[in-house]
C-alpha cells in the first residue's frame, strides 16, 4: 500500500480522521434512494470506505494527483469509479442521473461555490450531505431577519429543505482547522419548479444583497423598474427582510406577471 498522502494547504485539504464521524456521515444516507452518489474531494478514502459497500453506484471526483494514485491502489478491488477532475468544472449530466446525492467532507475554500454548483445542477441532483465550515453552514440555512442571511441562503432555500445535522470539533481533522465544522443536507423539494422568471428571480437576489443595507427600490436601480411599479410596498424593505418566497412575488411583480 502507499504511504499516506500529506494533506496540501493551497488546496484546503483537511483530511477526516475520525472514522465515528464519518461513519456518522453515510449513516445519513438514503442508498436505497439513490443510484448514484458522487463523493467529493474522498482524500484517502475515511468517508468512501463507508459508502463503498452500501451505494449501488459510487463514483468520487479528487483534483489532488497523489490522492487519485493512493485511491486507486486502495480500491483496485471495489467497484468504484475514480474522476480526476475539478468537481467546479466538471459536467454532472455526464451521470445521466436524476437523484444524484453529492456527499463529501468539502475543502473550505469552495464549499459556497459547491452548494452554487448543486443549484445550477438541482435538476439531476436530488440532494447533499456534506462537511462545512460552521458559519458558512449557518449561512445556508439562516432565515430573513438575521445578519447571516444572503444570497446563499435564499437561493438554497428556493430549491432545497435545509437541516443541520451535527457540529463536528477541529480535532476529527489531519490537520486540525482554525474553524468548528458541520454537516449539513439538503433535499430538494418536491416541486423545484418557481412560477416567475429564474433568471430575473437569480439577478434580483445577487443585487439585493450587494447592498444589503439599502432599501430594494434603491438597490435595483440598474434594473429601471417604472415608477408605476415602485409604488409597491415591498420595494421599501431591506432585502434581508424578505423570505424566498417573498423574493419570488418581487420577481413578478418586476417582470409585470400575475402573482
Amino acid at each position: 500500500m502507499k504511504k499516506n498522502v500529506k494533506p496540501k494547504k493551497k488546496i484546503g485539504q483537511h483530511f477526516l480522521s475520525d472514522n465515528n464521524i464519518a461513519n456518522k456521515i453515510a449513516e445519513l444516507v438514503d442508498f436505497k434512494k439513490h443510484r448514484q452518489i458522487v463523493e467529493i474531494g474522498p482524500g484517502m478514502g475515511a468517508l468512501t470506505d463507508h459508502l463503498i459497500d452500501s451505494a449501488k453506484k459510487l463514483s468520487i471526483i479528487e483534483i489532488d494527483n497523489e490522492c487519485i494514485e493512493y485511491l486507486e491502489e486502495k480500491y483496485q478491488k471495489k467497484e468504484l469509479q475514480i474522476i480526476s477532475a475539478n468537481f467546479l468544472k466538471y459536467d454532472l449530466k455526464s451521470f445521466k442521473d436524476n437523484e444524484i446525492l453529492i456527499i463529501g467532507n468539502f475543502p473550505y475554500n469552495i464549499s459556497s461555490q459547491i452548494i452554487f454548483k448543486v443549484i445550477e445542477n438541482r435538476e439531476i441532483v436530488s440532494s447533499l450531505t456534506g462537511m462545512f465550515q460552521k458559519e458558512v453552514a449557518a449561512r445556508i440555512c439562516s432565515n430573513s431577519g438575521t445578519k447571516t442571511y444572503g444570497i446563499l441562503s435564499v437561493l438554497t432555500q428556493l430549491y432545497y429543505d435545509v437541516e443541520i445535522n451535527f457540529d463536528v470539533s477541529p480535532n476529527v481533522f489531519k490537520p486540525k482547522p482554525k474553524v468548528n465544522s458541520s454537516v449539513l443536507s439538503l433535499t430538494r423539494k418536491k416541486s423545484s419548479k418557481i412560477d416567475c422568471d429564474e433568471e430575473l428571480l437569480f439577478k434580483i437576489v445577487k443585487l439585493s444583497f450587494q447592498q444589503r443595507r439599502k432599501k430594494i427600490k434603491n438597490s435595483l436601480k440598474k434594473l429601471d423598474i417604472p415608477e408605476v411599479i415602485l409604488e409597491d410596498s415591498i420595494f421599501e424593505y431591506r432585502p434581508e427582510q424578505l423570505s424566498s418566497s417573498e423574493f419570488i412575488k418581487l420577481t413578478q411583480i418586476i417582470s409585470n406577471e400575475p402573482i
